[in-house]
């Protein structure tokens, strides 16, 4: 007999979660505005609201914060994280941010302007939210296949090379700043891309003598499909394939919070010495000196060490199998979701799962709220009101795609918790037909509003 699958850790220390009432997740919602973000988190039971910073570190990341040098200039912390960056990915240059749209922040600040494109597969909020408060655009070139939930196509993260080359031929190549690749695409449902469309990505950005830029917060789950589903590259290591990956690129932003499993940081990848230096303006003004960038010495320490065990197989079999763990648990209830399971969460189909909800009534956020209501499970949604408003016209922009992430931390949660989560999306698939109305904005920012949107529910 075959031995069953087993997680490739064991747990050493543990936090305790509480159950809430019916009644209570009723009031906390209605304080919170129908808002998940503004839920205290001792109000939720499962929290799935994000992979950002949420996992569980290791005894090896633990005992690297004990050796942590807060020196504000040269710390051997720093040279630390730039040897594993070098390691890793390649790049002879980088600076550290806090995280991710810090990184994303100096990078835009010194290459995009006003009037600029740049295209990219689904770019995730906080890097729209950058371009556009540039009044620049983001134009989306993602494959079509990633927009039916049902296909199983292997790489829904690809950027359509015809759709890519249309927007590089309409546009003066100054107006071009870079082109971003997101590896995983977390909007498109934390889908991989492939080492091929990299490979043919890079060689047209080189043909228009464009830079190639990755968003690399979840680089080794796309490594990982990329050794499953890649011809050519089962034989080949997590790290082999990372170093192949990135010698597509001119340089990265990452948010280590994800796959650099620590609770705070991030930095930019540069190849380009000029480059590093423009931008080392940019984050001296709004992170700190090069040497830190506004992460402590025992964060940097924890990042090193957390991307050498995030490169290791192991690691992102036992990570992706409790994913995918979730995912068929769902489909086994006859609930849409993004075929195939994407690296980081399961995104259900909201537009499929409440079909009487108009969608001006935020049927993703309506699902979301349904969720927590039912378990005290707190998903995210990724839909109408993360689309924004269009920045000229002002009205809302209905993305292809309608759905709820459920995003798992790394080494948190156990497969019961996900069995909660599947059984407590059942009971509202088994009584989706009664949920007809959502909710209308009462008050929201002018831009990246559904972090502290306040909503009123539609009756």
């Amino acid at each position: 007999m075959e031995l069953p699958f087993a997680e490739s850790f064991k747990i050493k220390m543990v936090e305790p979660i509480f159950r809430s009432t019916l009644n209570e997740r009723e009031l906390w919602l209605k304080e919170a505005r129908y808002n998940l973000f503004n839920l205290k988190a001792e109000q939720v039971y499962i929290d799935l609201l994000t992979d950002s910073g949420t996992g569980a570190m290791s005894d090896r990341q633990w005992a690297e914060l004990m050796l942590g040098d807060e020196s504000y200039a040269g710390a051997t912390s720093y040279y630390k994280l730039k040897a594993t960056i070098e390691e890793i990915f390649g790049f002879p240059y980088f600076l550290p941010t806090h995280q991710g749209r810090a990184a994303e922040n100096v990078l835009m600040s010194t290459l995009v302007k006003q009037g600029d494109i740049i295209p990219g597969n689904s770019h995730f909020d906080t890097t729209k939210g950058h371009i556009e408060f540039r009044k620049a655009t983001a134009f989306d070139c993602t494959i079509q296949e990633a927009f039916d939930t049902s296909l199983l196509h292997p790489f829904k993260g690809n950027i359509d090379l015809e759709k890519l080359e249309q927007v590089l031929r309409s546009y003066p190549r100054e107006r071009i700043p870079m082109i971003i690749v997101t590896v995983t695409c977390n909007t498109s449902g934390g889908q991989p891309v492939s080492m091929q469309n990299l490979r043919e990505v890079k060689a047209m950005a080189d043909k228009y003598g464009i830079p190639v830029c990755f968003d690399s917060a979840r680089f080794a789950e796309n490594a990982y499909f990329i050794k499953l589903r890649e011809p050519g590259y089962a034989e080949k290591s997590i790290r082999e394939i990372v170093a192949e990956m990135y010698s597509y690129a001119d340089m990265a932003t990452m948010s280590a919070k994800k796959d650099g499993i620590v609770n705070m940081g991030g930095f930019i990848g540069f190849k380009d010495e000029e480059l590093f230096r423009r931008a080392t303006t940019y984050n001296i003004m709004f992170e700190g000196f090069i040497t830190y960038g506004g992460m402590s010495g025992r964060d940097m320490n924890a990042l090193a060490a957390g991307l050498k065990e995030s490169t290791t197989f192991e690691y992102l079999e036992t990570r992706i199998k409790q994913v995918e763990y979730l995912g068929q648990k769902l489909l086994d209830f006859c609930i849409p979701i993004q075929q195939p399971v994407g690296g980081h969460a399961v995104f259900v189909d909201a537009l499929k799962f409440l079909p009487n909800v108009p969608r001006e009534e935020y049927v993703a956020q309506t699902l979301a709220l349904e969720l927590y209501l039912e378990a005290g499970v707190r998903g995210v949604e990724i839909g109408t009101l993360l689309a924004d408003r269009d920045p000229v016209t002002r009205q809302d922009r209905y993305p292809a795609l309608e759905t709820v992430r459920l995003a798992i931390p790394r080494r948190v949660y156990t497969n019961n918790h996900m069995d909660v989560v599947a059984v407590a999306l059942k009971n509202i698939w088994d009584r989706r037909d009664e949920i007809r109305r959502g909710y209308r904005i009462a008050w929201e920012a002018p831009i990246m509003r559904h972090f502290t949107v306040q909503l009123e529910k539609l009756s």
